[in-house]
């Protein structure tokens, strides 16, 4: 595709992501913050295995360090330094200190002052959740609010931002357990964040694809911005102390658990003590087999407890630590269902990929959000489906149409088909895994920021508009502390019916877009360049192959950007494994499903 040809087919696509100033200004400081933060984990090390900074620091006779103010003050500064904005760290902490001390324990050390910084990210993002019902009834905006494109993507930000408090507010709840594996429980609170700033982009994504509306997108980013900062400090304290606390017990302050008062435990659900609570191991123990005894069936010829899977899913209980099965009989169900988060632990399992099919058509050019086109939403954590096809038959024309949403943590697809055009496949956050699945689409038809993992997949770009050009992922990676990307092992890419355009593997939709494909087949139909660019900054991609095969692979003449890595060791690829990258020996097994764990 010649420069011009490129230009016009990316003016096109209504997803472009808008390079912030706030941002590029963050990356021309990033060299210079480097060393600071090598040399903060240093210090780090020493405090959390037991020493404070203030015994350190007392060797310096310059200052009176007598002081728990300058202790208190040591320790934050220290701690923000890691952090990619670490003057609002640092501001919001101190004054958090001095308002909450009222002058006991004046010197907290690393994991008090992680709790307190998830408070932080908590109170400010309860502030935001009313933003948008705020939007909707002010006079300042009455004529946009007519736009239904808008309507929906305000809806999308009230439902985000809530399920980001719930997200920080699982963060704090994991910690309340106590003991445990103490790897596990920061690998948790790092999804659980990650997801919780995923949220919050996916919100200012639907006000720009909405379109027209510049300076009401940009007074919500500008209210975001402290919650978005917030939520990334915490995120990245727990990613840099991962390895340190790693044989720490990590014991929760009911002091600075304070703030979630009553009020928020009813509108933001009871975690229970001993989150996270999946469902029992002797619940899924048979889940795969090939026909588990379900609790409901549906039938569209009336065969069944219920016609439609929508009435089925009324009837699921809320929040249940039992798995709750729900048997779909081969036909053709023409609805829109969604698996909220307050229904846990659902199994939906069919005929087929080919027999029990999910077929609906909401789309963006009709006024429905990317977030909420999806012909299939799951939400609540630990749903699996097997045998299952979801289609949106929207078409290329109406642009934005997902077939399926996952925003399920620990989520599981097998023998699952996902059939549309642009954005079929949107894997939007938290753990997810893919087996012997079926995915075809156009325009970045699997794309999202969940850690998720496609094994033993076929992958079939299909012909797009004209003018346009495929792109199979756009990963949304957009804080380096992200434990998010996507993995591609032992998949098959091959091209369906007459495929003539362009075709890359992908092209980044944020600025540390990650997405590795390694032991899989790619077709002729592959450009050799690979991975096409967009807004973001290309320098900071982590795009890799490893020991990839077929005439599409061979990487000579791949794209010469810094994150572009064609060859990359066994080492690197490891990092990338089911095991590795979404510790998968951790919930799978339970499932029953098959998967290779390493490479």
């Amino acid at each position: 595709m010649d420069t011009e040809e490129n230009t016009n087919s990316m003016k096109s696509y209504s997803k472009i992501e808008e390079a912030a100033q706030s941002e590029e200004a963050f990356r021309r400081k990033t060299r210079k913050r480097l060393m600071i933060i090598v040399l903060s984990v240093l210090v780090l090390l020493i405090i959390v295995t037991g020493s404070s900074i203030g015994i350190l620091a007392s060797r310096n006779k310059s200052k009176d360090l007598s002081s728990p103010t300058y202790s208190a003050n040591s320790n934050i500064r220290t701690l923000c330094n890691v952090t990619r904005y670490p003057e609002s760290c640092y501001s919001s902490m101190s004054s958090a200190i001095k308002a909450s001390s009222n002058g006991e324990n004046p010197n907290p050390q690393t994991k008090e002052l992680f709790l307190l910084s998830l408070k932080i990210a908590f109170d400010e993002l309860m502030n935001l959740s009313s933003l948008p019902q705020k939007i909707i009834s002010s006079q300042n905006y009455r004529n946009e609010i007519n736009d239904p494109l808008l309507q929906s993507a305000l809806r999308d930000c009230e439902t985000l931002f809530n399920d980001a408090i719930d997200h920080i507010k699982e963060s704090i709840s994991s910690m309340q357990v106590g003991g445990g594996n103490t790897s596990k429980i920061i690998d948790d609170i790092r999804t659980w964040l990650s997801t919780a700033i995923t949220d919050q982009e996916t919100c200012i994504d639907g006000l720009k694809e909405a379109g027209k509306h510049l300076t009401l997108t940009n007074e919500v980013r500008y209210a975001m911005s402290n919650s978005t900062e917030f939520t990334s400090n915490s995120l990245a304290i727990a990613s840099i102390v991962l390895t340190v606390l790693d044989d720490l017990q990590i014991p929760i302050h009911r002091r600075l658990l304070r703030v979630f008062s009553d009020d928020h435990s009813q509108d933001h659900g009871d975690l229970d003590a001993g989150f996270p609570i999946w469902v029992h191991i002797r619940d899924r123990r048979f889940l795969l087999e090939e026909k588990p005894k379900p609790n409901l069936t549906v039938a569209w010829d009336g065969s069944g407890d219920f016609k439609t899977i929508k009435e089925a899913v009324e009837s699921i209980p809320k929040r249940s630590k039992s798995q709750f099965i729900i048997y779909v009989k081969e036909g053709l169900y023409l609805e829109n269902v969604t698996i909220d988060k307050n229904y846990w632990n659902v199994m939906i399992y069919g005929d087929g990929m080919n027999r029990t099919i999910v077929s609906a058509r909401n789309n963006k050019v009709d006024g429905v959000s990317t977030f909420f086109s999806g012909t299939f939403i799951a939400a609540g954590r630990g749903f699996i489906a097997k045998d299952m096809g979801f289609r949106n038959t929207a078409g290329p024309q109406k642009e934005q149409a997902v077939a399926l949403r996952s925003s399920s943590d620990q989520s599981i697809f097998y023998r699952c088909s996902f059939d549309a055009y642009q954005d079929t496949l949107y894997t939007h956050s938290n753990r997810q895994f893919y087996r012997d699945c079926q995915i075809t689409g156009t325009v970045d038809f699997i794309f999202g920021n969940a850690a998720v993992v496609f094994q033993n997949c076929t992958i079939q770009p299909r012909q797009p508009l004209p003018g346009q050009y495929n792109t199979i992922t756009a990963q949304s990676k957009s804080d380096p502390n992200q434990n998010t990307g996507m993995s591609i092992q032992r998949c098959q890419m091959t091209p369906l019916d007459n495929l003539t355009a362009t075709t890359y593997l992908g092209r980044p939709w944020r600025d540390y877009a990650t997405t590795v494909i390694m032991q899989s087949y790619m077709g002729e139909f592959l450009d050799p360049l690979g991975w096409a660019s967009w807004e973001a900054n290309i320098s900071t991609v982590y795009y890799a192959e490893f020991r990839n095969f077929g005439p599409g692979s061979m990487t000579g003449r791949r794209v010469r950007w810094p994150g572009v890595r064609p060859n990359i060791t066994y080492e690197e690829a490891e990092k990338f494994a089911v095991e590795s990258f979404i510790h998968g020996s951790q919930w799978l097994p339970q499932a029953q499903v098959t998967y290779d764990g390493t490479i």
